[in-house]
């Protein structure tokens, strides 16, 4: 069964990333002390608070119990907090069999590190008392969602259907429901569409075995159906009889069926887009407020149809909150209406020749032209500024940086940054520094580059503050070398891993040591090398992660 794709339904769809786990746990029960045993467990806005001791009690005492470890200056911890009180409230008012709980996390390390806690918050989930394979929650940080994740955990996954009427009222409830007919309930398929079923959160599950459901919905053999209230309406995946329900294939089914054939870019939507795993993204920037802008949207929405899974196409509205975007494109709101196409694999960004009108045909002229590689990918580049190389620490851009990083007389020490990158602003005064003291040397070149406006053929930039060292020597550089990125953008085109580079030489150094004056000196006076002890990569927070459906960012211990 090939499972590589589970991952990405369950970034979809703001789930667990962990399959296999809920299972009927196994390993001795905690002993209670003396004192714990009738000790009272104090209570806060629904939510239990436990220690060290009274955890042992309430895991006795409860079957299924969420347990959130947090810390008092915790922001997200703070933020998370009336949402997981509100969940608590929607299953007690169920009378669902689950309680939430919560730890203080610093107040109680023997606890973070039993659990392995190593940031705010960490949710686990345990079931029959076992405290030695809990679940992590990574799920949404809303309290319907929260509540939804755990109502599967503690009841079916799916509902079974028996006539029509439950199937309407399923659809009644939800905008997607996913329907498994299958005739005979007790093969091996059915398991695999509930296990399916527990992570899917956006989505209500049923099975049937019923024929007059069968026939009622035109179907003749085993197939999972998924019934929308948007776009076609309808998306059948029909089951393969001898290979039987690849739980792989349903996921990416699900994934490419679920999403809108036009969806509007936003912080709520983002998650989404980025983790469809569909990797060609064609962008409609449209004014919404203007009537002939919107209007553009029907052809762009006939055009998307024969494209489903293979493109996905995505408005994005320049009336809104979105110059991030427009500058990671290289526009400006007043260019709108216009087409972009990026591959988020490679980050390789398409646009039209000249200006098009945009119809349904235009649309798929230019993602046809793109797909067969007629159409050159474009690079984003700033000019060269008059005084590039007047200060110490030289300006580099798109279109002077070949000329000189690739100097075979200098030893070239290069920062790429983003503007709006704290970690690069803390070490600014080390690389002035650096610069200053190396002005005089005619062999060294400390230079920078805005990462977020200016773009290479040779490789992409993705983390900030990235350094690159160019040592001189002509048997160290290539010209014109190009490396592959195989990362995926899963978040924003603005953020994401670095992409690992494909080289079988070592041209270029990567500097991943200590950010400061002494440091860089050692390794530039060493030609590009440093004792093993200080070659290690410094801790550093990772960049702000944008709003999405999951449970957020942690804060570290």
């Amino acid at each position: 069964m090939d499972d590589r794709f589970l991952p990405v339904l369950l970034l979809l769809l703001g789930v667990s990333g962990s399959w296999g786990q809920g299972e009927e746990p196994g390993g001795p029960p905690e002993v209670l002390s003396e004192e714990s045993i009738g000790e009272e467990v104090p209570e806060e806005d629904g939510i239990l608070v436990l220690n060290h001791q009274t955890l042992s009690l309430a895991l006795q005492e409860h079957s299924a119990l969420m347990v959130e470890f947090y810390a008092p200056w915790c922001g997200h911890c703070k933020a998370l907090a009336p949402e997981y009180s509100k969940a608590a409230a929607l299953l007690a008012a169920e009378s669902a069999a689950v309680t939430l709980a919560k730890v203080d996390g610093p107040a109680e390390p023997e606890l973070t590190k039993e659990f392995g806690v190593v940031g705010y918050p960490t949710l686990k989930f345990f079931q029959n008392g076992n405290r030695t394979n809990p679940e992590e929650y990574i799920g949404p940080k809303k309290a319907e969602g929260i509540a939804e994740w755990l109502r599967r955990r503690v009841g079916p996954s799916a509902t079974r259907l028996e006539d029509e009427e439950g199937v309407q009222a399923l659809m009644a409830k939800w905008d997607m429901v996913v329907i498994g007919f299958f005739q005979d309930l007790q093969e091996e398929d059915v398991a695999t569409f509930l296990a399916l079923a527990r992570d899917a959160l956006d989505m209500a599950f049923g099975f049937t075995d019923q024929p007059q459901l069968f026939e009622k919905f035109g179907l003749t053999k085993d197939t999972v159906v998924l019934f929308k209230k948007f776009d076609e309406g309808r998306a059948d995946f029909p089951v393969d009889k001898e290979a039987g329900l690849d739980l792989g294939d349903l996921s990416r089914f699900l994934i490419t069926h679920s999403m809108h054939l036009v969806t509007e870019f936003n912080s709520q939507t983002s998650p989404k887009i980025f983790a469809a795993r569909i990797l060609n993204h064609l962008l409609l920037f449209v004014n919404q407020t203007l009537a002939q802008h919107r209007e553009l949207l029907t052809g762009f929405r006939e055009a998307a149809p024969p494209f489903r899974g293979q493109v996905l196409f995505v408005m994005v509205d320049v009336a809104a909150d979105n110059s991030h975007v427009l500058n990671y494109f290289g526009l400006k709101a007043e260019e709108a209406p216009t087409l972009r196409l990026i591959n988020v694999e490679t980050t390789k960004k398409y646009a039209p020749k000249g200006v098009i009108p945009i119809t349904a045909a235009s649309v798929a002229a230019f993602c046809q032209a793109v797909l067969h590689g007629e159409v050159k990918h474009y690079l984003l580049s700033q000019e060269i500024p008059p005084d590039w190389d007047q200060r110490p620490v030289k300006t580099l851009v798109s279109k002077n940086f070949e000329q000189v990083a690739f100097d075979e007389t200098k030893n070239v020490f290069v920062k790429f940054y983003a503007p709006w990158c704290s970690h690069c602003k803390e070490m600014a005064p080390a690389w002035e520094a650096l610069a200053e003291k190396y002005r005089d040397r005619e062999d060294i070149v400390i230079a920078e580059m805005d990462a977020t406006a200016n773009e290479l053929e040779a490789f992409s930039v993705h983390g900030y503050p990235t350094l690159k060292f160019f040592p001189a020597g002509p048997d160290r550089k290539v010209k014109g070398q190009r490396w592959v990125g195989s990362g995926l953008l899963l978040q924003s085109w603005l953020q994401a891993g670095e992409h690992p580079l494909k080289s079988s030489s070592s041209q270029i150094i990567e500097y991943k040591s200590t950010r400061d004056l002494e440091t860089f000196s050692k390794f530039l006076d060493r030609g590009g090398d440093l004792p093993e002890e200080e070659s290690k990569e410094p801790a550093v927070s990772a960049p702000e992660a944008q709003p999405n459906s999951t449970l957020g960012p942690k804060e570290e211990l």
